[in-house]
C-alpha cells in the first residue's frame, strides 16, 4: 500500500517519487543551470550507487538528473538567467519559482535538501527553510574569493554542511564555523572518457584531415546571444587562413534551437549536437576550442582540448564587474595557476580579431598546444582527480553522513 501524496502548494504538484512505501532516505535536489544538472546527475548515480535503488529524489533539475529519476517541479530553462542587470525582467517569475519551491521542501521534509550551485536561487530556497530540521547541504561554494567575501558567514548562519570543488575553498568558511569539504570537481569524471576521433568525424561527415574547431557559447540564454555573432565571425576569419575548416558545436536543450540557427549562417560547416555525451566526442577529435568561461573550461582541460576562453556581458553589467570582482582571470584553470593557461578574450577583446588570433596559434603552433596541454594538467590534478573515489562519490558520502548525523539528532 502506498500512502497518498500530500497537498502541494499552489503551482506545484508533489512527484510522485516523494512518496510511497518505500524504505530509503529522500533526498531534494535543486540544480538551477545545465551545468549544475550535470553535477547532480553524477551525484544521484554515486548515491544510488552508495545506498541503493531505495534512495528516493525529489527537486529541480534538467535532462541529465531526470535520466537518473528527478521529476522536476521547475523548467529548469526559467533559472538561466545571468548577469547583474539581465536577470530583473525574470524576477519575479522566479521568486515565485523560489516560494513555491520551498513550501514543497517543508511539506515533504526530505531527510536533506541539497542546493547544487546558482546561489541567488538555490540558497534563498535554503534560507526559507531553515530551522525546520531538515538538514542543509550546498555543493559547489560561491565563489567569495572573487566577490561578496561576507557571504561566507552569512551562509555559515543556516547552512549545515558545505562541499567545494576547489581546494583551496573551505577556510574562507570554515572560519565562520560552516563545516565543509572539499570533494573534488566532477569535471574530471567524465572528460576523460574522451572518444574515437575518427569515427566521430566520420559520423558527422568531417574530413579526416580536416582542421576542426569546437565552439562552445555557453548554457544560458543571454551569454549565448551575446556569443554567437562573434563566434561566427571569428570562424569567417578562420576560415582565410584554414580553408577546409569545420566546426561542432556541442549544446544543450535551452539553447539548442538559437545555435542551430545562426550555425546556419557560419561560413564554415558546422556539426551542432545536442546528445551531451556527443560533447566529449567532439573534444577527443577537436584540434582547438573556443568556449564561454564556465565549467566547460575544466572539462576541456581535463580532455586536453586547447582552448580559448571568451565571455560579454551587458555593457551595465560589464561596466559593474570590474569595480566587484577580485581575481585576474576568470577560467577556473587559470585561477588554479595563476596564470594564463587558456587565453581570455572577456568584453571589448571578446571580438573576432583577438579570437581568430589566439586560435589560429593554437591550431598551426605544435609548441603552443603543447604548452597548454601542460598547464591544464597541473590544473587538473589540483581538482581532485584520481584517487580511490571520484569526486561525485565523495560528495555522496559526505551528504549521507549528513543524513546519518541528522538522524541520530532527532533519536536523542
Amino acid at each position: 500500500m502506498t500512502n497518498a501524496a500530500p497537498a502541494g502548494p499552489p503551482g506545484l504538484e508533489v512527484p510522485e517519487a516523494a512518496v510511497g512505501a518505500e524504505v530509503g532516505p529522500l533526498i531534494f535536489l535543486i540544480a538551477g543551470e545545465p551545468s549544475g544538472d550535470l553535477l547532480g546527475a553524477r551525484l544521484m548515480a554515486a548515491l544510488k550507487s552508495q545506498c541503493g535503488e531505495r534512495v528516493r529524489f525529489a527537486g529541480i533539475g534538467g535532462a541529465a538528473m531526470a535520466v537518473q529519476g528527478l521529476e522536476s517541479t521547475v523548467p529548469i530553462g526559467d533559472l538561466t538567467v545571468m548577469g547583474l542587470v539581465e536577470v530583473l525582467p525574470y524576477l519575479p517569475r522566479i521568486i515565485g519559482h523560489m516560494r513555491r519551491t520551498a513550501a514543497l521542501v517543508r511539506l515533504l521534509r526530505p531527510d536533506v535538501l541539497v542546493t547544487i550551485d546558482s546561489p541567488n536561487f538555490s540558497l534563498e530556497v535554503a534560507k526559507r527553510v531553515a530551522g525546520q530540521g531538515i538538514p542543509l547541504v550546498h555543493y559547489v561554494a560561491p565563489s567569495v574569493w572573487a566577490w561578496k567575501p561576507r557571504r561566507a558567514k552569512r551562509m555559515a548562519g543556516y547552512l549545515d554542511r558545505l562541499l567545494t570543488l576547489l581546494p583551496f575553498e573551505p577556510p574562507y568558511f570554515e572560519r565562520h564555523g560552516l563545516a565543509s569539504t572539499f570533494v573534488g570537481h566532477p569535471a574530471v569524471e567524465a572528460a576523460e572518457a574522451g572518444g574515437d576521433p575518427a569515427a566521430f568525424r566520420q559520423s558527422q561527415g568531417i574530413p579526416q584531415d580536416a582542421p576542426l574547431i569546437c565552439v562552445l557559447p555557453g548554457s544560458r540564454r543571454s551569454e549565448v546571444r551575446r556569443l554567437l555573432p562573434v563566434f561566427g565571425q571569428t570562424l569567417g576569419r578562420l576560415a582565410a587562413e584554414f580553408p577546409a575548416l569545420h566546426a561542432v558545436a556541442p549544446t544543450v536543450p535551452g539553447v539548442a534551437g538559437e545555435v542551430a540557427a545562426a550555425a546556419k549562417s557560419w561560413p564554415v560547416p558546422t556539426a551542432v549536437l545536442g546528445d551531451p555525451a556527443a560533447k566529449y566526442q567532439a573534444f577527443a577529435a577537436a584540434g582547438a576550442a573556443v568556449a564561454a568561461s564556465g565549467t566547460v573550461a575544466v572539462e576541456l582541460a581535463v580532455a586536453g582540448v586547447p582552448t580559448v576562453i571568451a565571455y560579454r556581458l551587458s555593457p551595465l553589467s560589464g561596466f559593474l564587474a570590474p569595480l566587484l570582482l577580485k581575481i585576474r582571470y576568470v577560467s577556473l584553470p587559470n585561477i588554479l595557476l595563476d596564470r594564463e593557461v587558456q587565453p581570455e578574450c572577456l568584453q571589448r577583446d571578446c571580438n573576432a580579431e583577438n579570437l581568430a588570433k589566439a586560435l589560429a596559434r593554437l591550431l598551426r603552433d605544435p609548441a603552443a598546444r603543447a604548452a597548454q596541454k601542460e598547464g591544464a594538467r597541473a590544473a587538473v590534478a589540483k581538482l581532485g582527480g584520481g584517487g580511490a573515489e571520484t569526486p561525485s562519490q565523495r560528495a555522496a558520502r559526505c551528504i549521507l553522513e549528513v543524513i546519518q548525523t541528522g538522524a541520530r539528532a532527532r533519536m536523542s
